[in-house]
């Protein structure tokens, strides 16, 4: 009986450790260097590159035609956002005639990291509440001058015969 609690206590303290574990995973292109070193300028065109690498994470839609393939390694604690702990980023530059101008491989050291000021965004007007915004038009909505029926003509005339 011992030798079971004894194996039941560990069972469960190995399952315990086995969910505090960190989670990697891949996201975007897989980069395989041999592939990525195998893309040169002046020999290499669109053609040639998509057969090689496959369709491009994005492309550049202004500017010098790039295509670029991006990949990322991801971690993640438990009960945490996934962090990412390295990323690739091949950039093929083409000329316009389709050529490959130029392939440069960069990292996780140009990706800049953006920290929004808060939550909101700042706009131009006055500060409502829910009061304000359900009650606000009461007394507003149609007392723009007074009276009823069509709209009367009040031009002074002389456009037309006899006026």
């Amino acid at each position: 009986m011992v030798m079971f609690n004894r194996n039941a206590a560990l069972l469960g303290a190995l399952a315990l450790v086995s969910g505090c574990s960190s989670i990697a995973g891949h996201r975007g292109y897989i980069t395989e260097p041999t592939l990525m070193n195998s893309v040169h300028a002046g020999i290499d065109n669109q053609q040639s590159v998509e057969q090689l690498l496959g369709e491009p994470s994005f492309k550049s839609q202004f500017g010098q035609p790039t295509w670029y393939y991006v990949g990322s390694f991801t971690k993640q604690k438990p009960f945490s956002t996934p962090r990412i702990s390295k990323e690739t980023v091949l950039a093929v530059a083409f000329d316009p005639a389709g050529n490959v101008t130029s392939a440069e491989t960069s990292g996780i050291e140009k990706v800049v990291r953006i920290h929004p000021d808060s939550d909101k965004t700042p706009t131009l007007g006055r500060e409502r509440n829910l009061l304000q915004d359900l009650f606000g038009n009461i007394g507003q909505v149609g007392a723009g001058g007074g009276g009823t029926g069509a709209p009367s003509n009040t031009g002074g005339g002389g456009g037309g015969p006899g006026g």
